[in-house]
């Protein structure tokens, strides 16, 4: 009984962990793609973005502007998904590596449901 139960555990594990991971998929494409337009429909109305260490709030029509400029800057040549969770609260979070030529960024993006949907409302890129 206690191994059927163990299995069962793992089973429902390893299927939540796959939900978290798919919800970013979308997200990821648009990253990998250096695509800001793409990107910012699954923005919040607001997002707090750090790039490179400088933070700010903007609105999802500016957040498109600043982004773009930054992928024209850091072209992407490669984006993954190295991690990917959910706080006790409900926050679905992810953890990347963004590859633009031969700088490398650790990327953070955190979500909330927000009527239904899960919108970024964090988002980071920190330069290693």
């Amino acid at each position: 009984m206690k191994k059927v139960f163990l299995i069962v555990c793992l089973i429902v594990a390893f299927g939540e962990g796959r939900a978290q991971s798919t919800i970013f998929n979308p997200m990821k494409d648009a990253v990998k793609a250096g695509n800001a337009k793409e990107l910012v429909k699954y923005f919040n109305t607001s997002i707090v973005l750090n790039l490179e260490g400088e933070v700010a709030t903007y609105s999802k029509a500016q957040a498109e502007f600043v982004l773009r400029d930054f992928f024209k800057k850091h072209a992407p040549t490669d984006f993954s998904i190295v991690h990917s969770g959910a706080s006790k609260g409900g926050l679905q979070f992810a953890i990347g590596k963004f590859q633009s030529g031969a700088d490398s960024f650790n990327v953070l993006m955190r979500m909330r449901e927000v009527e239904g949907a899960y919108l970024i409302h964090e988002m980071s890129f920190t330069k290693e």
